[in-house]
């Protein structure tokens, strides 16, 4: 294990250049065209295309980000891309789930094949889905009921199932699918496969009806006797059997490498929330600022200044969460108490209490969406719901520090 970085609270030159660039395109590009994508309730495949054409969606873009020792830059960026806006924002960065898994699970064979793919280029952008979630396994993934079947004589895998709630499923160009291979060992027998583009067997239903993040895709994929090589394995087989092995072995215990790949993940989606808590939050600040009744700026009564001090104290508070919980992450520090579940569970419910205190600031106006606090505020709510509920962030951080299966 190497060195931790030492951690400051000054962003370095490269971080604050990081966090100005995305900005910038955030206010530019992104926000103008954030309304009519919401309206639309399409992948907003034109401001994708942008995105590419400067070097903020691919791949190079993520080896940039995830190399930073001190584990910022990733929440950095994410936290301006989502104050652009939350639908656009998941749009970019949804394919990041399905490389995310590819990265932490496959072979650099594997790496250098896909990856690629998963993205396309600036002429002809892609996406890539990850599909984890199933009808009856969101929270419970040892539940999941898909499943991987080896054919020896064919090398072949033939996967079958039902997957859930899929950022880009059905559109993407690499599908990620995890798959049971044996059942009997829970979540320990799943493995993760790459449906290659084209493969048939694989389908999506139509892009599901959202309360937020409208323009991002989200649909149920249908897994029909689909075929794959056998390189299309995550890890490749060795690696598998050795591991089901073990598994198999080994007496049950709390599956810690699992948690770790989640915990991890958590940051990230914690910083997309605070994206957009503070674009609500600074929204409300100037309308305050500018609104007159009863002869004076709203800021100037009590009520609304120390609800602006309040929403401000918590964006800064679940900053701070979600940038210990990267650091930690990356340095590889263990996360003792939870502090991945921490930092997305602070974020997503600061989310969802600012976006609404904004509308309140603004009165019957916030309620219109002549006004952006609407949409943000509906764009708040997944965050105490998906990447792990609320609920579930509680059930980790109270299992990590009383040591107890609490249920």
């Amino acid at each position: 294990m190497g060195t931790a970085v030492e951690f400051w609270l000054d962003l370095n030159e490269e971080q604050s250049d990081l966090r100005d660039w995305v900005h910038g395109f955030a206010e530019q590009v992104i926000r103008p065209a954030a309304a009519e994508w919401d309206e639309r309730e399409e992948t907003p495949w034109p401001v994708l295309q942008e995105a590419a054409k400067i070097g903020l969606y691919g791949f190079e873009f993520l080896i940039n980000t995830w190399s930073d020792n001190s584990g910022l830059s990733l929440p950095i960026a994410n936290e301006e891309l989502f104050w652009g806006d939350g639908g656009i924002g998941m749009a970019i960065s949804g394919t990041s789930l399905a490389v995310a898994a590819i990265y932490g699970s496959g072979t650099p064979e594997q790496l250098v094949e896909w990856v690629p793919q998963c993205f396309g280029d600036a002429d002809d952008p892609k996406v890539a889905a990850f599909c984890s979630t199933e009808p009856e396994a969101g929270s419970d993934v040892a539940a999941m009921k898909s499943r991987a079947v080896y054919h020896e004589a064919t090398d072949e895998w033939v996967l079958s199932g039902q997957k859930a709630y899929a950022t880009n499923g059905g559109i993407a160009n690499i599908h990620v699918v995890t798959a049971s291979v044996d059942p009997s060992l829970g979540s320990r027998g799943q493995a993760a496969f790459i449906v290659p583009p084209g493969t048939t067997g694989l389908v999506g239903t139509k892009k599901l009806k959202k309360l937020g993040l409208r323009a991002s895709h989200t649909a149920d994929v249908f897994l029909d006797d689909v075929r794959i090589p056998g390189s299309c394995l995550l890890g490749g087989k060795d690696a598998l059997d050795e591991r089901l092995d073990r598994a198999r072995n080994a007496a049950p215990k709390n599956k810690n490498a699992a948690m770790r790949t989640f915990e991890l993940s958590r940051p990230a989606v914690g910083a997309q929330a605070l994206g957009i808590a503070r674009a609500a939050y600074e929204y409300a600040l100037e309308y305050a600022k500018n609104r007159v009744a009863f002869g004076r700026p709203i800021i100037e009564n009590q009520a609304i200044a120390f609800a602006l001090a309040d929403m401000r104290m918590e964006i800064d508070a679940a900053r701070l969460l979600v940038w210990r919980a990267a650091w930690m992450g990356r340095n590889e520090k263990p996360f003792t108490a939870g502090e991945g579940s921490m930092s997305k569970l602070k974020a997503g419910e600061v989310a969802v209490a600012v976006t609404e205190k904004a509308i309140q600031i603004l009165g019957g106006a916030g309620y219109l969406r002549e006004h952006p606090v609407e949409r943000m505020f509906r764009d708040a709510k997944i965050y105490t719901i998906f990447e792990g509920t609320s609920e579930i962030q509680r059930l980790v951080i109270s299992r990590a520090i009383s040591g107890m299966q609490i249920r």
